[in-house]
């Protein structure tokens, strides 16, 4: 996990996806038009939260998010994913 230079703001984290399976359980190639979106990523940047709630998730964690949450944005080559805490499903 690489330091990147982006702050999120309020509530919102920042989240490196993982990356999508190429095999299934019993070895079977997936190719790439039909794999799924990841739905399991590590949070890389954490806003400071709002006046009322603090950010739960930090730096560092394996969280489970929707499978259309957050916007995905391109920085340094590599791929991350925008959204708000209230997104995350949970911590792993």
């Amino acid at each position: 996990m690489a330091k990147v230079n982006i702050k999120p703001l309020a509530d919102r984290v920042l989240i490196e996806p993982l990356q999508a399976e190429t095999k299934t359980a019993s070895g079977i190639i997936i190719p790439d038009n039909a794999k799924e979106k990841p739905q399991k990523g590590t949070v890389v940047a954490v806003g400071p939260g709002t006046k009322d709630e603090k950010v739960t998730v930090k730096e560092g964690d394996t969280v489970l998010y929707g499978k259309y949450a957050g916007t995905e944005l391109k920085f340094d080559g590599t791929d991350y994913l925008m959204m708000r805490e209230s997104d995350i499903l949970a911590i792993v």
